[in-house]
């Protein structure tokens, strides 16, 4: 995963929010949750748009070896663009313990992929400030919402069982660490 890869995918969620920009959702929709989070509070209440929320990589469709289109918008919801970007960040940097990494970016420098994100998104000064506090905000989420979802329901124990419950905590406490490493690598782009 290349860094012309993290700046194609950023330039397809810029696209993206650029095309929601302004879109007000009926007053009546729906928006998902995992099972039994219906509880928990979201992290990005101030919404600006109604935002993908779920990068994951079997959410994104490669063409020619670079992000092309984004699929499975079932987690869609009204959300910021920073909460968008740090959920692409996190798995796409990734903002993981490098245990739970892939290998090949067991040893990237997170701090710099992030960088480079932030300029071809075109992140301003203040979503650049905001983005590593709202990630560890988002991460503990997860993890809260991955132990809801486990406890709900039978799918996400076994994934839970599976690892998730040993990633998550590294996760947080990774971030908690490398976050300063991050928002000054951030800054220092401006």
């Amino acid at each position: 995963m290349g860094e012309d890869v993290l700046a194609a995918l950023a330039r397809l969620i810029r696209r993206l929010h650029d095309a929601a920009q302004g879109w007000t959702p009926p007053d009546d929709a729906v928006w998902a949750t995992l099972p039994g989070t219906q509880n928990i509070p979201l992290v990005d209440t101030d919404a600006e748009l109604v935002g993908h929320r779920d990068f994951c990589p079997g959410n994104v469709i490669f063409r020619d070896g670079l992000p092309a289109a984004l699929i499975d918008f079932d987690l869609a919801r009204p959300t910021t663009r920073v909460y968008d970007i740090a959920n692409a960040l996190y798995w796409w940097a990734p903002l993981l313990h490098p245990q739970d990494r892939i290998p090949a970016l067991a040893q990237a420098d997170i701090p710099h992929r992030a960088a480079i994100f932030a300029d071809a998104y075109g992140m301003t000064v203040q979503q650049r400030r905001d983005l590593v506090p709202l990630a560890r905000r988002m991460i503990h989420r997860f993890h809260l919402t991955s132990r809801a979802a486990a406890e709900a329901d039978p799918v996400f124990r076994r994934l839970w069982n599976q690892g998730v419950k040993d990633r998550m905590p590294r996760a947080e406490a990774w971030i908690t660490q490398e976050g300063t490493a991050i928002a000054a690598r951030l800054r220092s782009q401006q």
